[in-house]
């Protein structure tokens, strides 16, 4: 199987059983090894008391970026460290992709750079993660 086809069929398997990025309509949008491009829909349910996207939210949004890109590479991995720096308010309606990309790897541990941003393709958040990779393979 190639790599993108093995790193997309992990990522399906992931999503399928993530009952809360199907809560929050993420869509796949690419998915590669070590990568992927998510996107979602802002709902009025996801804001705060200031009708803007709950911090929480985009958080939980590149955090399922963060999961998805370093499982593609084969192995079972989980977020041990992540930061985020919000940039410009999101707000209901708004439809926001999460680019991730891996920056480094080793045996163990895995950093990763998530990118979101909104519909005018304005920068809103940085986050920054860091995984564990066990030796555990995904059997997919």
């Amino acid at each position: 199987m190639a790599d993108k086809q093995k790193a997309e069929k992990i990522v399906g398997a992931m999503y399928d059983n993530d009952a809360f990025s199907q809560w929050m309509g993420i869509k796949r949008i690419h998915v590669e090894e070590g990568a992927c491009t998510l996107e979602m829909t802002i709902r009025n349910e996801m804001t705060n008391g200031f009708k803007l996207a709950h911090g929480g939210i985009i958080f939980s949004f590149a955090d399922s970026a963060l999961a998805f890109a370093c499982n593609s590479l084969g192995r079972h991995a989980v977020s041990i460290e992540a930061s985020i720096s919000n940039l410009k308010s999101v707000f209901a309606g708004d439809v926001i992709t999460a680019k991730a990309r891996q920056l480094h790897s080793t045996h163990k541990v895995g950093f990763y750079q998530i990118d979101i941003f909104n519909q005018k393709e304005e920068l809103v958040g940085s986050f920054k993660g860091t995984v564990y990779r066990s030796s555990k393979e995904w059997d997919v």
